[in-house]
């Protein structure tokens, strides 16, 4: 079978939860998911492709299940972007145990472990070939890791950015509970937003809507998928616009 030449996307930016990391253990690393993850990105990387990452930090500390609990909403998201920090730490020796070079920035100073974010700086690191993790989310709270994720996007001048789930695509129902639930191939934003799926938050989904920056949603441990994603070819649910429609 002979494979496609070349990426279609030059450069995207991939939302990871933190979730992803822990595996069935629910909470911290797991080894495998990580190397397991380290190895995805790893493909993009082999294919030319300049890849930044934004990674939440649920598997330590969530803080909206925090605040609602009782502590305050501010400090608990503060906690939660210093877990960020630790998620991005652990995904860039692991990339780095595969020769691919990695660089973290976080928007929350934590000097002497990483960078601090400068855009600039970033978008050296990519055109170096160097994966770009950022931490911190966007540096303040009240805002979700799927915001930093558009935001990052759109200041890298990502052409797509990737959703990377437990399921592969969106659909109409929750499929872990729903045998019959459908999964969408495409969808326009307007959708998204009139239908109520829960792909990102509704700050996220906006702001790819108004810069027309389309979102791929995929399972990453789905073999091959960020390789077809890359590629152009279908997987998982695509959302974006027709031209010429809002």
């Amino acid at each position: 079978m002979t494979e496609p030449a070349s990426a279609v996307w030059q450069r995207v930016l991939l939302k990871l939860s933190g979730e992803a990391l822990a595996g069935e253990q629910k909470f911290g690393i797991d080894g495998e998911m990580l190397a397991s993850t380290a190895r995805e990105v790893g493909t993009l990387v082999d294919l030319g492709v300049q890849i930044g990452i934004v990674i939440g930090g649920g598997n330590f500390f969530r803080g909206m299940s925090a605040a609602a609990q009782g502590m305050d909403r501010v400090g608990s998201d503060y906690i939660g972007m210093l877990a960020t920090v630790m998620n991005a730490l652990a995904l860039q020796q692991a990339l780095g145990g595969l020769g691919v070079s990695a660089r973290v920035q976080s928007a929350i100073e934590v000097s002497g472990v990483t960078e601090p974010y400068v855009r600039g700086r970033a978008l050296k690191h990519l055109e170096l070939g160097r994966v770009m993790v950022f931490a911190g989310g966007t540096g303040n709270p009240m805002f979700t890791t799927d915001t930093a994720a558009s935001l990052r996007a759109l200041e890298i001048d990502a052409e797509i950015m990737v959703k990377a789930t437990r399921v592969d695509g969106v659909y109409d129902d929750d499929p872990e509970k729903n045998t019959h639930a459908m999964r969408y191939e495409r969808l326009q934003f307007t959708e998204v937003l009139s239908r109520g799926l829960r792909v990102m938050d509704m700050t996220a989904i906006t702001l790819c809507q108004e810069h027309q920056l389309p979102i791929q949603v995929l399972n990453l441990h789905e073999p091959d998928s960020l390789v077809k994603m890359a590629r152009g070819e279908p997987v998982g649910t695509l959302i974006m616009d027709r031209p010429g429609e809002d």
